[in-house]
C-alpha cells in the first residue's frame, strides 16, 4: 500500500493484495474438516477451504478531514472489501498464527474479496458509519482472472473504537445470489465483533477477538460464533480458536447419506471446533520471520453427524511459516488495534 497527502486535509491511498493460494494449494483448496463455501468444477467444496484469487485487492481510497473530529471517506475496489463484518481472518492479529481459515468464514467475513466495491463513510471522533454497494456473487473458480463487476448488493457498518485497545462493530449486508451452487438464493448477513489488544512489553502482546455472524435466507438462518486469542511472548506464540457453527444438511452436502432420523434441508446441525497451537521463531533476517509451529484441532459435531464424521475427529498440523516481521510491539496498546481494524481510522 502507498499513501500521499493531498493538501492539508486530504489523504489518498492505493492498495494491492496478492494471494499465492492458487499456486500453493491449487484450485480445489486445502483439506479442512467441516468447511464449506464456493465451488470447484461446478461442485460445492465440502471439507475444503477454497483458495483466494491471485489478485485479491486493487483499490483506491480518499479521506478528507473536515475538522479534527470529522472525516469523510470514499473507497473503490476491483476487487475489494465492502463495509461488512470484522477485518477478515487473515488481517486479524488474533488469528495471524493460525494457518487455517475459520469454519465460520462464510458467515462472518467472506466478502473481503469481491469484484466491484464502492464505499462511502463518515467518522465522528471514535465512531465511523459506512455504506457499501458491491457484487454479491463470490469469485468464480478461475483464480487468475477478473470477474465482471456488478453492484447488486449493499451493506452498512457501524464501528466504534472507545479506546486504543478496543474495537467494536455491527454490520449487515444484503447479498444478491452470493453462491454459485445456489444462484436463486439471496442472503442477509448480520455480524458483530469485539477486538482487543494489549501490549505486555517489548515484542510481547495478547490479542483476542469474539465474532458473531448469521446468514438468513428463505425464512431460516444459521448462526456462527468465534472466539480466538493469541499470546505472543517474543519468539514464542500460544494461540487458540473456538467455533460454534450451525450448518444445514444441504450446506454439508449430506443428502443421500444415512443419518439417524430424517435429513431435513433447513435443519441446522451444530458443529463445535477447538484449535490449540504454538509456534517459535527460529530465524529472523531481512525483516522476515521463519517460524516453526504445530497445532491440533478437535471437532465435536452434532450427534446426527457422527455416523459421517465420527464422535470427535482430531487433526494435527506441523508447519513452517515465512512472513514479514510484525511491527515492534512496544507500542501495541497504542497502534496495534489500528492494524486489526485497519479501515477504522483514516
Amino acid at each position: 500500500m502507498a499513501q500521499r497527502k493531498v493538501g492539508q486535509r486530504g489523504l489518498f491511498q492505493v492498495r494491492a493484495m496478492i494471494s499465492l493460494d492458487p499456486l500453493t494449494v491449487g484450485n480445489g483448496g486445502y483439506p479442512l474438516l467441516f468447511q464449506t463455501g464456493e465451488t470447484y468444477k461446478g461442485q460445492p467444496l465440502i471439507d475444503k477451504q477454497h483458495p483466494h484469487d491471485l489478485v485479491s485487492e486493487l483499490s483506491v481510497s480518499y479521506s478528507h478531514a473536515l475538522s479534527k473530529d470529522v472525516d469523510l471517506y470514499g473507497y473503490v475496489g476491483y476487487p475489494g472489501e465492502p463495509a461488512l463484518g470484522p477485518p477478515a481472518f487473515m488481517h486479524r492479529i488474533s488469528s495471524f498464527n493460525n494457518p487455517d481459515a475459520p469454519l465460520s468464514h462464510h458467515w462472518q467475513d467472506a466478502t473481503h474479496i469481491l469484484f466491484g466495491v464502492a464505499t462511502a463513510g463518515i467518522r465522528y471522533k471514535w465512531a465511523k458509519l459506512e455504506a457499501s454497494t458491491f457484487k454479491g456473487r463470490e469469485p468464480d473458480e478461475n483464480r487468475y482472472n477478473f470477474d465482471a463487476p456488478k453492484f447488486d448488493s449493499y451493506s452498512y457498518r457501524l464501528s466504534v473504537n472507545p479506546s486504543p485497545s478496543l474495537a467494536l462493530q455491527f454490520s449487515q449486508g444484503f447479498l444478491h445470489s452470493p453462491e454459485e451452487a445456489h444462484p436463486q438464493e439471496n442472503i442477509t448477513r448480520t455480524t458483530a465483533s469485539i477486538l482487543h489488544s494489549k501490549g505486555l512489553g517489548p515484542a510481547s502482546y495478547v490479542t483476542s477477538a469474539f465474532v458473531w455472524g448469521r446468514n438468513s435466507h428463505d425464512g431460516s438462518g444459521e448462526n456462527s460464533y468465534l472466539a480466538e486469542s493469541s499470546l505472543q511472548m517474543n519468539k514464542a506464540a500460544f494461540y487458540g480458536r473456538y467455533e460454534n457453527v450451525s450448518k444445514s444438511a444441504e450446506e454439508l452436502n449430506l443428502f443421500g447419506t444415512t443419518l439417524p432420523g430424517e435429513v431435513v434441508a433447513n435443519r441446522a446441525y451444530v458443529i463445535n471446533n477447538l484449535t490449540l497451537g504454538m509456534n517459535y521463531r527460529i530465524a529472523q533476517q531481512l525483516r522476515s520471520d521463519l517460524v516453526l509451529g504445530a497445532q491440533v484441532t478437535a471437532g465435536m459435531p452434532d450427534k446426527s453427524l457422527q455416523t459421517v464424521y465420527g464422535k470427535m475427529p482430531i487433526s494435527g498440523q506441523i508447519y513452517l511459516r515465512l512472513s514479514p516481521s510484525l511491527m515492534t510491539m512496544r507500542s501495541m496498546s497504542h497502534s496495534g488495534q489500528k492494524q486489526m481494524n485497519h479501515k477504522m481510522s483514516m
